[in-house]
């Protein structure tokens, strides 16, 4: 048994609040200490997946407790694989807060900065349902503090509504737990898929809906559609580096989709295949409504958040088949658009930062260094989008090719490029407003205009958002760290095309490890070696 595993959730655990009870007042210390515990959750995740790697699962079991009655996190390729995304991303997303100065808005940015890693980290390994909730219960109280990071009314009121959306998901998750509880009597995973695979067919009206609630609870995670309300209010109204950072928030629920309905109500079970009935309607409503949103929001910050839910609907399409080759394509997709996404906010932010503090899509003169920002607005865009050369376009391909076999190939076809191209007109017009038409205008203070394309009399109108987002770009603490941190998240989307092949090869096996869940019962239920 190795200590490795319970690393990515101490590690946070220990220096969050080190630094609130010790360096609070010091904000070049909480950098230095919140950098290193970034750090260091990437070192560890590294050597997670090098052990991974060669397809054994590992299991760690708190107390030397044996399952199913102790607590067992549980190491495969999986979840190795989202713990390096979630390090990439943490690294590189504060070392954008740090060079935008976002991070001295506000207190115990750093401090909640690691819980939030630490409940992510803590979703991922855990091999427990009700530990499950326990690690999705620390990054929402994380993310509750970040999202209001700064303060203000909007950002406030948003605050509000996303932890009374969230505490509805909870209390569904708590309802869900009790029922599959009720019927299983076991709430260990393994130990779970064991009992479902036996489970008597009078018990399946109670299971199924088991099934179904938990499926609800993840749908609102991911932010499927109807369950999304949250997101774009939530997403447009966090300060930049936070949004960028809750791109692996909604991929959480994504992971708990695969993890369940992979291993404990496959298809082959009695719940037969009631994912796949409910994802894929809701992923095509997802994908169409964010690429729509995409096209008619008039917000810099909802521009990203719907690209964010149109992601995850594209995502969804492939993963609801629940086999290998469309978790391959999805797992692919998740990598992409994780970083794709991420970037997008902070570009958004960096954009939002030289207009003054101006979301809103309408004509001002031209910002500093535009060349610099339209470049990775332009690169983001294409990542989003789905353009090649990036890795969007290669995910789209993969998700093509892997549902051209399906019932429903003729509808995940046209929505998928009818969308793509939704997409690219609502970047390209967004863009245009941007940057192309703003040097048409003349750079002397009051001749902005309103609307986009049409100068509108009267007064500019005053904003119904983000209140107060904007950190000040003459008051950023390293601008140029600000533009490589964005950088470096465009640059994971570049790796991922240049090493598509082993990348993809990767995943291949991390999805037939997935649809064969044979290792992971007799890892966490046989060989219990450490408890004996």
């Amino acid at each position: 048994m190795t200590h490795w595993l319970i690393a990515p959730v101490l590690v946070p655990a220990i220096l969050g609040p080190l630094m609130i009870l010790w360096m609070r007042h010091d904000l070049l210390q909480q950098r230095v200490f919140g950098v290193i515990g970034s750090l260091l959750t990437l070192v560890v995740a590294i050597k997670l997946n090098v052990m991974a790697a060669g397809g054994e699962i590992f299991v760690y079991r708190l107390g030397n407790w044996s399952a199913p009655f102790g607590i067992v996190l549980m190491l495969d390729r999986l979840a190795a694989l989202m713990l390096i995304l979630t390090a990439i991303l943490a690294v590189i997303v504060q070392l954008y807060g740090i060079g935008s100065g976002w991070d001295r808005k506000g207190w115990h940015f750093h401090s909640l900065w690691l819980f939030q890693l630490m409940g992510v980290n803590g979703a991922f390994l855990t091999g427990d349902a009700f530990n499950l909730f326990v690690f999705f219960e620390v990054l929402l109280i994380a993310s509750y503090g970040l999202m209001i990071h700064g303060g203000g009314p909007m950002r406030l009121r948003a605050g509000v509504q996303y932890i009374s959306y969230n505490l509805a998901g909870s209390a569904l998750f708590l309802a869900a737990l009790g029922t599959l509880y009720s019927v299983t009597g076991t709430l260990n995973m393994a130990d779970m898929a064991e009992r479902v695979a036996m489970m008597p067919p009078e018990d399946t009206a109670v299971l199924r809906t088991g099934a179904v609630l938990l499926m609800l609870v993840f749908a609102i995670k991911a932010a499927l559609v109807p369950l999304h309300f949250w997101l774009p209010s939530t997403y447009a109204n966090a300060p930049g580096p936070v949004a960028a950072l809750f791109a692996i928030m909604s991929k959480v629920g994504v992971y708990a989709i695969i993890r369940f309905f992979t291993l404990v109500f496959p298809s082959d079970t009695i719940v037969e295949t009631i994912a796949t009935d409910l994802l894929l309607p809701a992923a095509l409503v997802t994908l169409t409504l964010g690429q729509i949103g995409v096209l008619g929001t008039r917000s810099l910050t909802r521009l990203a958040a719907y690209a964010a839910i149109a992601s995850i609907g594209m995502l969804i399409i492939s993963v609801a088949r629940f086999d290998a080759q469309g978790l391959t394509a999805g797992l692919y997709y998740m990598l992409h658009s994780t970083l794709a996404a991420a970037a997008l906010f902070l570009v958004v932010d960096m954009i939002a930062a030289r207009r003054g503090g101006d979301f809103w899509l309408r004509l001002r003169p031209a910002i500093r260094h535009t060349g610099l920002v339209s470049a990775l607005f332009f690169a983001t865009a294409i990542a989003v989008v789905g353009l090649p050369p990036l890795s969007g376009f290669l995910g789209k391909l993969m998700i093509l090719d892997a549902t051209r076999d399906d019932p429903w190939m003729a509808g995940i076809w046209a929505t998928i490029l009818v969308t793509s191209l939704i997409s690219l007109v609502g970047f390209g017009r967004a863009g245009s407003i941007l940057f192309w038409k703003s040097h048409e205008l003349d750079t002397e203070p009051g001749n902005d205009t309103d609307e986009g394309e049409r100068p509108a009399p009267g007064p500019i109108p005053t904003k119904l958002e983000t209140d107060e987002p904007i950190q000040d770009v003459d008051d950023s603490a390293a601008p140029w760290l600000a533009y490589l941190a964005t950088g470096g998240l465009l640059a994971g989307s570049v790796a991922l095309t240049i090493f598509a092949g082993p990348i993809t090869g990767y995943l291949q096996e991390t999805a037939d490890q997935l649809t064969q869940p044979a290792l992971y019962y007799e890892s966490v239920l046989q060989n219990q070696e450490g408890t004996r």
